[in-house]
């Protein structure tokens, strides 16, 4: 089996067992939880039994998985080892795709690449402005920006190891990194000296970082939201819709594969158009083989050290993923 194993589980209890049919040795283990809580205080490291293969199942072998956000915030998720799938429910990862990348692909770069895909048509020179750029997202955005052309506009709150930041997220490709009190200074002006307004803006912050991004948006430009982490609501002046006509939309990885679900239930168990995945995995592993994409910054960690994981993903400022290695 290739390293479609990197793929991350979610689902918010274990299945009935059937039968420890679907292979040998030790039993595979898993991240459960019987209530929800703090992550390090309710989820909790157990053996596990695999569910008997059916004639069209197969068997996967986990390598490694994220700790993503929406684990943190819903707890909808247990990690495992191992586990029993139907087959049209798997994608094949090739062998040549380094695990952290393969672990991190199927949320953060999809996020990113549909984005950038789907709510503008973006050409050569373009830009586009977002904000928690820092964030695994983030820095998909910059990365398969940069391999098109786009140039970038990249928003992080200030911090102490602020120049570390930026250097590092310069070295990804991004053009410009401002905090978010930069964005209501004069000096913005400058950027939009050598690059175009912004026609695409990224939020995932909300509150004022989100009206101020605002700001630089084109008129008849898109800010699309996919999260919301400072807990306040998106603001927006009527005079951008008035005057400037600006579109808001938003974007969830999870509907976007349930609308573009087709074919026959019966054979389609996944609920997925099976060429819009494939195509669009097949677009970012090309940019990974070319050096264009990589896994954003992560910590990796045994999977008997997951509370400290946990605990490492839930601080503020965080700019290390962390990968439960299984």
């Amino acid at each position: 089996m290739q390293r479609a194993a990197a793929r991350a589980l979610r689902g918010a209890r274990t299945l009935p067992v059937r039968a420890r049919s679907a292979g040998t040795g030790p039993p595979p283990r898993g991240l459960l939880y019987e209530r929800h809580g703090e992550p390090p205080a309710v989820v909790q490291l157990k053996d596990l039994e695999v569910a008997e293969l059916g004639d069209s199942d197969v068997h996967v072998k986990m390598l490694a998985a994220p700790i993503n956000p929406a684990d943190i915030n819903m707890i909808q998720g247990t990690w495992r080892t191992r586990g029993v799938f139907p087959q049209e429910t798997l994608l094949k990862v090739p062998s040549d795709i380094p695990v952290p990348c393969a672990a991190t692909l199927s949320v953060n770069p999809c996020t990113a690449f549909r984005m950038l895909a789907d709510f503008e048509s973006l050409a050569p020179g373009d830009s586009v402005i977002q904000n928690a750029a820092n964030s695994g997202v983030g820095q998909a955005v910059i990365q398969i920006a940069k391999a098109s052309g786009i140039k970038t506009i990249n928003v992080v709150r200030d911090r102490a190891d602020l120049p570390k930041l930026v250097e590092r997220l310069m070295a990804l490709g991004a053009d410009h990194v401002v905090t978010e009190e930069m964005l209501r200074k004069p000096e913005m002006k400058d950027i939009f000296k050598s690059i175009p307004k912004p026609r695409l803006a990224l939020n995932c912050v909300g509150g004022k970082s989100t009206t101020e991004m605002l700001r630089h948006l084109q008129p008849k430009g898109t800010m699309v939201t996919y999260g919301g982490m400072a807990k306040q609501p998106v603001m927006v002046p009527v005079s951008a819709f008035i005057f400037r006509d600006v579109r808001l939309r938003g974007f969830w990885m999870s509907q976007w594969r349930k609308d573009h679900a087709q074919g026959e239930p019966r054979l389609r168990r996944d609920g997925m158009d099976r060429d819009s995945v494939t195509s669009m995995m097949d677009a970012l592993f090309q940019l990974i083989r070319r050096g264009q994409l990589s896994a954003p910054a992560c910590t990796q960690v045994p999977l008997q050290d997951y509370k400290a994981a946990l605990e490492n993903s839930m601080k503020p400022f965080t700019s290390s993923k962390q990968i439960l290695l299984l």
